[in-house]
């Protein structure tokens, strides 16, 4: 079974919209976890504008489960990870003014960077996915790098799904069947949603964790908490 983490960094924006601490984030993260989630993902970025760093810190006893640190690796970034020894760290390359992840990694030209940055976490302890664009080149370029796992960037999926273009999977059962030749775990995230993750599920070997927030934390404004991760839990068999 795929599992699903469940990404709070919405539920932080909104609390920070008051200034206040409602909806509180650690809590909101014990919930989902009762609730039947595998795992609770974070993304702070440089400006803190929805999760902070101070969250990192405090969801680190709070989170049983797996817990997953998305990010840039700049100094600070890379810092807060090796205090906090995460289950997982996933590396994507945003630009400082980006409003959300909007590429995968160029494996290639970023390879000795990457190299770097991975033996240290892996050094920790510390398991290491890449964001990567569903393109073959990179994804062998990935497995240079040292990475445990990669995640597929699949924003192009679930755009091209939503207008009826079922083909736009083709990309991505290729790159599974490429990470498991490579011996590459696979991880999969970006507006992924209860209307396209059943089919991205059924046909993408080898799937083994999902990370969504958006979506999910839309769906549940009119569903509820509980019952979205119930629903997506179905969908993940």
């Amino acid at each position: 079974m795929t599992k699903l983490s469940v990404n709070i960094n919405k539920i932080a924006t909104l609390r920070n919209s008051r200034g206040g601490d409602v909806p509180n984030v650690v809590q909101f993260a014990r919930d989902v976890q009762n609730f039947g989630a595998e795992g609770v993902t974070i993304h702070p970025r440089p400006d803190e504008r929805h999760i902070r760093y101070k969250d990192a810190y405090d969801l680190k006893s709070e989170v049983y489960t797996e817990y997953n640190i998305e990010g840039n690796p700049i100094p600070k970034f890379v810092d807060m990870v090796l205090d906090i020894k995460p289950t997982q760290v996933t590396l994507v390359p945003d630009a400082v003014d980006a409003i959300t992840s909007n590429a995968g990694w160029d494996t290639i030209k970023h390879k000795e960077f990457l190299i770097e940055v991975i033996k240290e976490f892996k050094n920790n302890g510390i398991r290491t996915s890449i964001f990567v664009d569903a393109d073959l080149y990179q994804i062998e370029g990935a497995k240079e790098t040292g990475t445990d796992r990669i995640e597929l960037y699949t924003e192009a999926y679930a755009h091209q799904y939503g207008r009826g273009n079922k083909e736009a999977i083709i990309p991505y059962v290729k790159c599974a069947e490429l990470a498991d030749s490579l011996k590459l775990g696979l991880n999969a995230g970006h507006d992924l949603s209860l209307d396209n993750i059943k089919f991205f599920k059924e046909n993408v070997m080898g799937l083994m964790e999902v990370s969504i927030g958006h979506a999910l934390i839309s769906e549940s404004l009119y569903m509820g908490i509980e019952n979205v991760i119930g629903r997506y839990l179905d969908k993940l068999k």
